[in-house]
């Protein structure tokens, strides 16, 4: 039951960002959080910079995360996702808001301690997102 338990704790934080309930981020997720991935640098640490980075993107790019799998054993979870929106807002950089739709894959892994979120690794696709962001340009494009 535990696995199932753990997997539910990863959805409902994915469904807390999506309504913008970052505080929601106070019950399920540790203080001592460390994020190995971090998505902006100079980010505090700990659950205080994981819920400024999400502020960040959930100001600038409204969207939702899609949950396409789920794999979880002990307490780690593994789970591949989609998220989208539209980049509406200013993202670190700075980048100024393109009116883009964005769409990114990842896989993270969440390691969960004691009913909360204490550890996170991600392999997101930050090329892709670059693109539809138009800071990166492929040869041909």
């Amino acid at each position: 039951m535990e696995t199932d338990d753990n997997k539910a704790l990863i959805r409902r934080f994915y469904e807390e960002i999506d309504a913008g309930n970052i505080e929601a981020m106070n019950e399920l997720v540790a203080e001592d959080y460390l994020d190995h991935n971090p998505p902006f640098p100079g980010m505090p640490g700990g659950r205080e910079g994981l819920k400024a980075a999400f502020l960040i993107f959930w100001k600038a790019t409204p969207g939702r995360h899609e949950i396409e799998d789920q794999i979880a054993e002990g307490g780690m979870v593994v789970t591949r996702l989609t998220a989208s929106g539209t980049h509406d807002g200013e993202l670190p950089g700075p980048l100024p808001a393109t009116g883009a739709k964005l769409h990114q894959t990842a896989v993270a892994v969440h390691r969960i301690e004691h009913g909360r979120i204490v550890e996170h690794w991600s392999n997101r696709d930050d090329l892709g997102l670059m693109q539809q962001l138009g800071v990166i340009h492929l040869p041909g494009d």
